[in-house]
């Protein structure tokens, strides 16, 4: 969009207009009034999956003035009109339709009529000054009436007059014999304020009045003579209660001095509608114990249906969370009353919409939206909608090993306060969904009919007491006759065994099938397919298939059987014990690798200096063998080679302490794989969620004493267990996306996973699809690529898209949380919230589990006292938490920026000594393991991290309402952290930051202390120095000895601290005035700076003489605006290089220092350096992609002064990532024909070329995603 949206609408035409324009045929289209100045209409284009402006008419100049027309939208029933109006005193008609050119093609026409009208001539027919707005415009909406009428259309507008404290009715209609836009009436009634208008459908001439505790029914079929029909209060009720509705009231046409004087007593009720609540202070005031009259904050009307003309159903929503229904019939006496029930109560919503089938989407101000089915006097709960907005604060976790870092943050208020963790997830394309008729899926696979075939054959479902098979293709049509599986039974497993032949396992046998002709056209020319059975003595528990091999296990007693498949005559097969053994444990899960695992495949592709290739087994890389999981517990590699005894070549053990009541039963393997990329290892996932890599430490053979029976001797090897995650808290399923031992695999826990084999350690993004149960690859001419997941008793066939995304994993907190910090040392999050329910304090400091979002300990403020905020700090060998706070009610800063004199602050140091680590941790133990020499001596496994249920981004469509709530615990349950020592400030703490390892700044109001510690002992804080600012200090961070300060006035400034004269000194101010959202310190020279107006700048020192004066020196390197006001600004670590660079180029092996920024509307921008030469390349193809029609801003704006406004415009420009990314997208066509594009007003330029543009582009996005 490149733009700020206000408002939005739809023009109906999908049935209208066919033949003229091809591109919006059968097409409603999407109306966006913006920043821009223009009104735009959108189409969307389904090839290129994009909006495109079909028209951008031309309103005003581009910005936010207030007598600027873009402020409200409203578009009439007919979808002929649309009204935009400016935040005061005006507003436009704008007729739209489509009419022929001279070349016959259609074009989009429009006529707009202007009130006030801005010619003379038209001015002269306005006579009356009352008839002017002379107001804030609240709302407005078109009202129908019949199209013969003297004025149509009609819109209804609510209007504050200027030194009012009254909202009036006006209408407004279009003179169709003038051809100019006059006032027609205004109303107003005696009480309540006004808030809103809405017509009722299907009733021209009716509408609702909707008011602070009541809404009338307005008759407006005569619009010169309004009047009202009924009075329906919304008074405060207990749940269900029926609200009254009174009798028709007098309609009255009054002065507005009249409507003022009457309803002065509503005064305190527009003013806490308007109310500002304070600096930053999103929790507001809380008033829920007063009581009040209650307003309705969202509305939708249902549907209409063509059989039941006459009748109108309104569902709204309250305030207070309540939803109730109206609903109106019509006859000819007028409209009725007919019913007003009682719902439902959930969050209040803001918007609302009643979709077709008795869907309720609502969206909910700061937390997650829901999706609703309208029940019998119920609302039930379907899915939800996530929304992240604001994000108050952000921690960017260093997971060391995994290589992609996690953004813990502060989202949403109270009382839908939440922590999200945020991470790299992949996107899915949905093709297709099947009716909920799998209840009941135990099992889930497709097979080829030969190994060399390239796409799939038979998708097998078993169930718990039935197995059908059916053909993959553009139908899945059941051939399960034609196979041959036992159909009555469950299948344990089955594959491909050898060409031509499949095999099922179910608990009694092994069946091997020969396929006829009709199940597959290589299949046998027979009319029923050959099977062959093997049974045991005993049931069958587990078994898996490889080529020309079967292992099956049972239970009491413990055996493995190794079975054989051999031709006996013509279409006839027979399996046959190769070997039988008895175990000492439980076999759990068997997985028997690929064929292409072997050396000579997964050699090519380790590199010269990779141990594991040069010192790999000789003997391993060519036998056959299959990887257990046992109830030991334990993850073991036995040989199946043919002609040798069963032996176990290696064993991974996993102990367990059960000092926390762990169960030893979730600590056995559920799945286990065995995958071979640039190091050999093997994956297993625990019936407890977690998931484990085991690596080779030896390179000799290992048989060990696995057999009762077995004699052979051991040499003491085992698998060192690298990497442990807790990926849920359900039993983890591993399936390969093809069937490669260098796959990437779908891990399925509570979500599901994308697993990167050739990845270090465990490195995993989060697939952005729905909770399901089972899940495997299936491919066919028309998707090659696709992925069959069973989830809501459905088959879901989807594809994996290359772009990524971000999914959000929420801990529900409680309060609203607005600073979040990660402790490396106990890998826990520390959250400071505000605005609690509880009596006794309304703020505290927490420390959350981020496997579970538990909560493990808590500092609670003292009652009347709020944090502000927290750093962590290294004071001598400990290491404390300094917090700030605001012990007084009031403002800490008056309306001009200066600090309040009042306001008391506090400064507290706790102990971070005693904090806990997650439990979680406790119930593995690696024993033989365990590798003493490792670097992570500290700790038994060298990665300990995980995470719970994983919830969707906010544009997904579904998401589960289960949640890990932190407040589950009572706060007796959890430990307390430590108060050392604090102090008492003038003005409320609004930051604190460390200094040079041994000291503490703080701001409070427009003072900054520099706090020491008495021989580095964190008990004894004293105070070392005092500097003042002109202004209310907002934030503070610190590089090395420079000290940089955001006030709101007077921007960023530099200051050092002289140890020996105890005196801060002020050495670089900022050149601009603003407001400071946030900073980040890249150096001692250069800050990152974000204002409140949505700008984020880059500044840095000029080279100054020491005499020389620091008023307004700093530079003003680039900026960006984003439009959206930056809360947090962090610094991160950041090295981009593509697969196939050259590991020598000295650029590309520097680490770079980025920027992450979190918005208050929920964004995350990522800003990084480029080097001259590449922004220089980039700049030139932005400034090409900015005006060229497949991606310019589809609203009309200038992107170079978009994105410059508001900053200097000597400033170089930051480049705009969302801009260029674009080009990734197109053709290879379209990129020539951009790249050739002329820029209008430039001499020649200099030629580019599409290899070097895209390897620029895809260095950086493939490091990003």
């Amino acid at each position: 969009m490149f733009g700020i949206i206000k408002d939005i609408g739809v023009l109906q035409w999908h049935s209208r207009h066919v033949g003229l324009i091809p591109q919006i045929e059968h097409k409603d289209l999407l109306v966006v009034l913006s920043d821009s100045g223009k009104l735009s209409l959108l189409y969307f284009c389904s090839e290129m999956h994009r909006f495109f402006a079909i028209a951008n008419i031309e309103l005003s100049k581009p910005g936010n003035l207030r007598h600027h027309l873009g402020r409200i939208l409203a578009i009439d029933r007919e979808s002929n009109f649309v009204a935009v109006s400016s935040y005061e005193d005006k507003f436009a008609l704008i007729h739209v339709s489509v009419s022929q050119s001279g070349s016959g093609r259609g074009i989009i026409s429009e006529k707009k009529y202007f009130y006030p009208p801005e010619n003379e001539e038209d001015s002269r027919i306005i006579s009356s000054s009352r008839t002017s707005i002379r107001g804030t415009i609240w709302t407005m909406r078109f009202i129908s009436i019949p199209q013969d009428e003297e004025y149509y259309p009609v819109l209804a507008m609510i209007i504050n007059r200027k030194g009012s404290d009254v909202n009036d009715l006006s209408l407004f209609g279009y003179d169709t014999s003038s051809c100019v836009v006059d006032h027609i009436s205004s109303y107003s009634e005696i009480g309540p304020l006004a808030l809103d208008i809405s017509e009722i459908p299907e009733m021209f001439g009716f509408a609702l009045l909707l008011r602070v505790g009541d809404a009338l029914l307005l008759d407006l079929r005569n619009p010169r003579n309004v009047c009202c029909i009924r009075r329906i209060s919304l008074t405060t009720s207990l749940i269900g209660e029926r609200i009254t509705v009174e009798d028709s009231c007098p309609g009255l046409d009054v002065d507005d001095d009249v409507a003022a004087c009457a309803l002065l007593e509503l005064r305190d009720s527009a003013n806490n509608i308007m109310k500002d609540d304070g600096y930053m202070d999103i929790d507001g005031v809380d008033s829920r114990g007063n009581v009040k009259p209650r307003i309705i904050c969202s509305w939708s009307w249902e549907p209409p249906e063509p059989v039941r003309r006459g009748w109108a159903r309104l569902l709204f929503c309250l305030d207070d969370g309540e939803f109730h229904i109206l609903e109106f019939t019509l006859d000819v006496e007028g409209v009725k009353l007919y019913t007003f029930e009682y719902i439902d109560r959930s969050l209040p919503c803001r918007p609302l919409f009643w979709m077709k089938n008795r869907m309720i989407i609502g969206f909910v101000e700061m937390g997650d939206g829901m999706i609703f089915k309208l029940g019998d006097r119920r609302l039930f709960h379907k899915s939800t909608i996530q929304n992240v907005a604001p994000i108050l604060d952000l921690a960017i976790a260093d997971y060391h090993g995994e290589k992609q870092d996690q953004m813990f943050a502060c989202c949403g208020m109270s009382p839908e306060g939440s922590l999200r963790v945020l991470r790299n997830g992949v996107n899915v394309d949905r093709l297709l969904k099947t009716e909920a008729i799998y209840q009941g899926v135990t099992g889930l696979w497709t097979l080829r009919m030969k190994t060399t075939d390239a796409y799939h054959s038979f998708l097998v479902l078993s169930f718990v007491e039935e197995t059908r098979i059916l053909s993959v293709g553009l139908s899945f049509n059941d051939i399960s006759d034609a196979v041959g599986f036992q159909p009555d039974v469950c299948t344990l497993a089955c594959g491909l065994v050898a060409d031509g032949l499949l095999v099922q396992i179910y608990s009694k046998g092994v069946k091997v099938c020969l396929p006829t002709v009709y199940a597959h056209p290589e299949g046998a020319p027979l009319t029923s397919p050959i099977c062959t059975d093997w049974y045991p003595a005993i049931t069958i528990s587990v078994g898996a298939v490889g080529h020309n091999i079967v292992v099956v296990a049972t239970s009491n007693p413990c055996c493995l059987y190794v079975l054989g498949v051999r031709s006996s005559t013509s279409y006839r097969y027979e399996l046959y014990a190769t070997h039988h053994v008895q175990l000492q444990y439980e076999v759990s899960c068997i997985s028997i690798p690929q064929e292409d695992w072997r050396h000579d495949n997964v050699a090519l592709s380790c590199g010269e200096g990779d141990d594991i290739c040069n010192n790999s087994p000789p003997k391993a890389n060519v036998r056959k063998f299959a990887v257990i999981g046992t109830h030991r517990p334990s993850v073991e590699l036995i040989s199946l080679e043919p002609g040798e005894a069963l032996r176990v070549l290696t064993i991974g053990t996993i102990s367990v302490n059960n000092a926390f009541g762990a169960p030893m039963s979730g600590c056995i393997p559920e799945n286990v794989r065995f995958v071979a990329a640039e190091r050999f290892y093997i994956l297993a996932g625990l019936r407890n969620g977690m998931l484990l890599r085991f690596e080779s430490e030896a390179s000799d053979y290992l048989p060990g004493f696995f057999y009762k029976d077995s004699s052979i001797p051991s040499i003491n090897t085992f698998l060192q267990l690298i990497s442990i995650r807790r990926i849920g808290i359900t039993p983890v399923l591993l399936v390969p996306i093809h069937d490669s031992a260098n796959a990437d695999i779908i891990v399925l826990s509570d979500r599901p996973w994308l697993l990167h084999a050739a990845r270090h350690s465990l490195a995993y993004s989060s697939i952005s699809f729905l909770s399901a149960s089972h899940v495997t690859p299936v491919s066919s001419v028309d998707c090659p690529n696709g992925l069959l997941f069973v989830a809501e008793s459905c088959l879901h066939l989807v594809e994996l898209v290359h772009g990524k995304r971000l999914n959000a994993q929420k801990f529900s907190i409680g309060g609203t949380p607005r600073k979040v910090l990660y402790h490396n040392e106990s890998r826990t999050l520390l959250v400071l919230r505000t605005g609690l329910s509880g009596a006794s304090s309304s703020s505290d400091i927490v420390q959350v589990d981020p496997q579970n979002g538990v909560l493990l300990s808590r500092y609670k403020c003292e009652p009347g006292e709020t944090a502000k905020c927290m750093q962590i700090a290294k004071i001598g060998n400990d290491q404390v938490l300094i917090v700030g706070t605001n012990k007084s009610a009031g403002r800490p800063m008056m309306s001009n920026g200066e600090a309040e004199s009042s306001i008391k602050g506090r400064l507290i140091v706790l102990s971070l000594e005693a904090v806990e680590s997650p439990r979680e941790s406790s119930s593995f133990i690696p024993a033989s393991s365990f590798n003493p020499s490792s670097s992570h001596s500290g700790s038994p496994f060298h990665e300990i991290v995980g995470y719970t249920t994983e919830e969707f981004s906010s544009n997904s469509l579904c998401s589960s309402p289960d949640e890990f709530c932190c407040n589950q615990i009572q706060a007796e349950m959890a430990g307390q952290l430590r108060s050392l020592t604090h102090a008492i400030l003038n003005g409320a703490v609004l930051a604190v930051c460390p200094y040079l390892d041994r000291y503490v700044l703080a701001a409070a109001g427009n003072t900054i202390y520099v706090f020491g510690f008495t021989n580095e002992n964190p008990h004894r804080m004293k105070k070392c120095a005092v500097g003042r600012t002109r202004f209310t200090i907002t934030c503070l961070k610190t590089f090395a000895s420079r000290i940089a300060v955001g006030d709101c006035r007077d921007g960023v400034l530099f200051y050092s601290y002289n140890e020996s004269h105890r005196k801060l000194e002020l050495i670089y101010s900022d050149p601009a005035h603003r407001l400071v959202g946030d900073i980040a310190l890249l150096n001692c020279e250069t800050a990152v700076v974000s204002d409140r107006r949505g700008s984020i700048s880059v500044l840095s020192c000029t080279r100054l003489e020491v005499s020389e004066s620091p008023q307004k020196n700093l530079a003003v390197n680039c900026s960006f605006y984003m439009g959206e006001t930056a809360m947090s600004i962090q610094k991160a670590a950041f090295r981009y290089r593509l697969p196939f660079d050259d590991d020598t180029d000295p650029v590309l092996e520097t680490v770079y220092d980025c920027i992450v920024a979190s918005t208050m509307l929920g964004s995350l921008f990522v800003m990084i350096p480029l080097t001259s030469e590449e922004h220089q390349l980039l700049q030139d193809v932005q400034e090409r992609l900015s005006v060229h029609p497949l991606t310019a801003p589809v609203l009309g704006n200038d992107h170079a002064e978009f994105r410059q406004r508001g900053t200097p415009s000597v400033a170089p420009p930051i480049l705009d990532g969302d801009m260029l990314v674009q080009f990734l997208e197109l053709t290879g066509e379209q990129q020539q024909a951009i790249l050739a594009h002329t820029l209008p007003g430039k001499g020649p330029q200099k030629s580019l070329s599409v290899f070097e543009v895209l390897r620029t582009l895809e260095r950086v996005h493939y490091a990003l995603n």
